[in-house]
């Protein structure tokens, strides 16, 4: 920072609303050694985030939030610290993530299909609809052979 410009920092509730990781998640990720050491308040002792560890908050929670384990969020940062060197594993590591997670978002599909599958076939019966029913039983157990 230049001279004369004041430092932007954050509490924990702050970072912890900006993020959307709890103020525990937080504690935890600093206590295994994603974040921090974080300084602290010499008045009150309480946690104050800069702008850099605000970033770091940010990502590891966009990661976290798409469903990264604490191994590859821990990853990232290290390879992260070797910048371009380690563009490669970076890659290796963002798609091996985003296939699972398309493998995860694929089976939720067939879950939310089965769902209202098996929604139709409650109305059918409700309504004492027969052939409704007939005709949605066999796609129900189509779909559960997918599974």
């Amino acid at each position: 920072m230049a001279a004369g410009t004041a430092q932007a920092w954050f509490t924990i509730q702050e970072a912890s609303r900006r993020s959307g990781l709890s103020e525990p998640t937080l504690r935890y990720y600093e206590q295994i050694g994603l974040i921090g050491p974080v300084p602290r308040d010499p008045s009150s002792g309480h946690r104050r985030y800069d702008a850099a560890a605000m970033s770091t908050i940010e990502s590891l929670a966009c990661l976290r939030s798409a469903g990264m384990r604490v191994d590859g969020l821990r990853r990232y940062l290290q390879l992260l610290t070797r910048g371009r060197e380690a563009a490669a594993e970076q890659r290796e590591l963002f798609t091996e993530h985003a296939d699972r997670l398309s493998a995860q978002l694929e089976l939720m599909q067939l879950r939310l299909e089965y769902l209202r599958l098996k929604a139709e076939l409650w109305d059918a019966r409700e309504r004492g609809d027969s052939e409704a029913e007939e005709r949605v039983l066999p796609r129900i157990v189509a779909l559960t052979e997918r599974f």
